[in-house]
């Protein structure tokens, strides 16, 4: 194998990478564009977006972390008397 040779293969490899990643990002893009294909049909029904994506972030979340962050808000809401 020639140093040439090892070159090709490596920038054959290279051109797979960038293909793959390349791929993947145009897949990405189509994904994101029906999320908000999603969001768009969910306030056309009449929900709040907004919330809705929080209890979409809420839900990747453990219980755990919830309630501890449900707790600090409410000390902290009470202190300023905003309960």
């Amino acid at each position: 194998m020639s140093p040439t040779d090892a070159y090709a293969v490596t920038a054959e490899e290279l051109l797979q990478i960038i293909e793959r990643y390349e791929t993947l990002d145009a897949e990405k893009r189509g994904l994101v564009e029906a999320m908000k294909e999603v969001m768009a049909e969910a306030k056309g029904r009449g929900y709040d977006t907004r919330v809705l994506r929080k209890v979409i972030a809420l839900r990747r979340r453990k219980p755990d972390e919830i309630a501890e962050e449900e707790a600090v808000l409410g000390v902290y809401k009470q202190a300023l008397g905003m309960d």
